[in-house]
């Protein structure tokens, strides 16, 4: 990352191929996000993040996008997880000055010990960093680096995790102000790129070490599986991210419907009616039971805790409670159960309003059992 550069990439010649398909791709992931007029670019000095701050570069020097004005600002985030990162994000950042960005910053995080393991650890503090630098910088959207073989391995793993369709779904390529305009380049495209516009990128020695799931999948597996049932393995793992995510997104909303109908809330506790919920296609049924967990403060279930929860509804065993993660416990009450509770007088004053207002929908949901989502605080000890 020599401070000569920005000389060398602005010498007239015939535009690089590789240069033109990237910035394609970046000029219609803006065009998708409406032309924002402020984006951050968020590199850490590695070919994939060096590539996509050179092509921002480009159009933050023309000063527009299809005639749309914009502004490109950079961070750089120092996770302190190595040897030398604060050297490593300031010539990062020298660099990024010298490609035209304005302003760039560098953000230095704490990584905290979290049960999600070190990766996920590292990529909250520095999604953190980047929304804050985002607000404090007035920009509308956060550029990240992600090629087609990252895509690729994210499937891979999720495939290895048993995960479902969200996980399987990969990397979107827009999610809030995040946008992945790489996500249909190769890997081996942004290290061209750097090379074309003369940038010497920074190799992170973890994206080698095989004590990461990610790490082994990239160096060990995906080479593997190349030689093994050959090339178009990536773009194949990446299509089927594509196609997943169109599935995904429409059992999402389907879901979200179906909550939404069925859901009846009880100072902070939620149920839903367990006739109702049992004849859902268990598609729907898996993901309803989630939102119910998650609106009471619950945490995504995994599937065995999903299925256990669900199990309840078929009425054999234990009515529960069935811990999810979250502290949320989830359990059903019979139609016998909900008429032991109704005290005595109130069941009488209320039986001839109950027989006028059986009418379809919630109310008369609730003339079946139900199932209960709680959120248990924590004891303090």
């Amino acid at each position: 990352m020599s401070g000569s550069t920005a000389k060398g990439r602005r010498r007239p010649g015939r535009l690089a191929p590789v240069v033109g398909k990237a910035r394609k791709q970046l000029q219609n992931a803006l065009a998708s996000a409406g032309y924002p007029q402020r984006v951050l670019v968020a590199c850490s000095g590695g070919p994939d993040s060096l590539a996509l701050a050179a092509i921002a570069a480009y159009f933050g020097r023309r000063g527009h996008v299809d005639g749309h004005p914009v502004a490109v600002a950079a961070v750089v985030v120092d996770h302190q997880l190595q040897p030398g990162s604060a050297e490593v994000a300031s010539r990062t950042a020298e660099v990024l000055r010298e490609l035209g960005l304005s302003p760039v910053e560098v953000r230095t995080v704490e990584v905290a010990a979290t049960g999600f393991g070190p990766e996920a650890a590292a990529r909250d503090a520095r999604h953190a960093a980047l929304e804050s630098a985002a607000e404090d910088l007035s920009c509308n959207a956060i550029l990240l680096g992600h090629t087609l073989d990252d895509q690729a391995e994210q499937v891979l793993l999720g495939l290895a995790r048993g995960s479902g369709t969200r996980s399987l779904a990969g990397m979107r390529p827009a999610r809030g102000r995040l946008l992945r305009p790489f996500l249909g380049l190769r890997r081996e495209e942004t290290l061209e790129i750097c090379e074309v516009e003369e940038l010497s990128p920074w190799h992170d020695p973890s994206n080698a070490d095989p004590a990461f799931a990610r790490s082994r999948t990239r160096v060990e597996v995906m080479p593997v599986l190349e030689e093994k049932l050959g090339p178009g393995v990536a773009e194949s793992l990446a299509r089927t991210a594509a196609i997943l995510q169109q599935d995904a997104d429409f059992l999402e909303d389907l879901a979200k419907e179906t909550y939404l109908s069925l859901v009846q809330r009880e100072g902070p506790d939620a149920w839903l009616p367990e006739d109702a919920v049992r004849e859902l296609p268990a598609a729907l049924r898996f993901r309803v039971i989630a939102k119910a967990a998650a609106a009471v403060g619950g945490q995504q279930p995994g599937y065995g805790r999903l299925q256990a929860a669900e199990a309840l509804l078929r009425r054999q065993g234990s009515a529960g409670p069935v811990e999810l993660p979250g502290h949320v416990s989830v359990y059903r009450l019979s139609l016998s159960d909900l008429e032991q509770q109704r005290p005595v007088s109130a069941g009488v004053a209320e039986a001839g309003s109950m027989r006028d207002s059986a009418d379809a929908g919630p109310r008369e949901a609730a003339r079946c059992g139900k199932l209960v989502f709680r959120h248990q605080k924590p004891s303090q000890q």
